[in-house]
């Protein structure tokens, strides 16, 4: 994080993509919520989970999906959607792509 404190930065070039896998980096890390970047090589995927708390999804790069309750959601460069608390979800990789994570914890 310490690479853009108080300095502006291109969030997509801040995590590089890696063959055959799933790249994060955490840009905050606070008891009330994170904020994380992946990259996501084609084929990769997070397996359908539940979690606690709203995610905010953006798409920095490329295309991914977005499945919620079932739903899959196409997400494009610069669209973004949220996961709803206890929903079950999941990110699949189509294409290579990048996306930013804001997950919102109450307090």
């Amino acid at each position: 994080m310490s690479e853009i404190m108080s300095k502006k930065a291109v969030l997509k070039d801040l995590v590089a993509y890696q063959a055959g896998a799933i790249v994060s980096k955490t840009l905050i890390d606070k008891k009330t919520g994170t904020v994380t970047l992946f990259a996501f090589d084609k084929g990769q995927k997070l397996s359908e989970h539940i979690t606690p708390y709203d995610a905010l999804v953006l798409v920095l790069d490329g295309k991914g999906e977005i499945v919620i309750s079932g739903e899959a959601h196409q997400l494009s460069e610069g669209e973004a959607i949220v996961m709803p608390a206890n929903v079950p979800h999941a990110v699949n990789a189509k294409e290579r792509f990048k996306m930013l994570l804001i997950m919102i914890r109450e307090s």
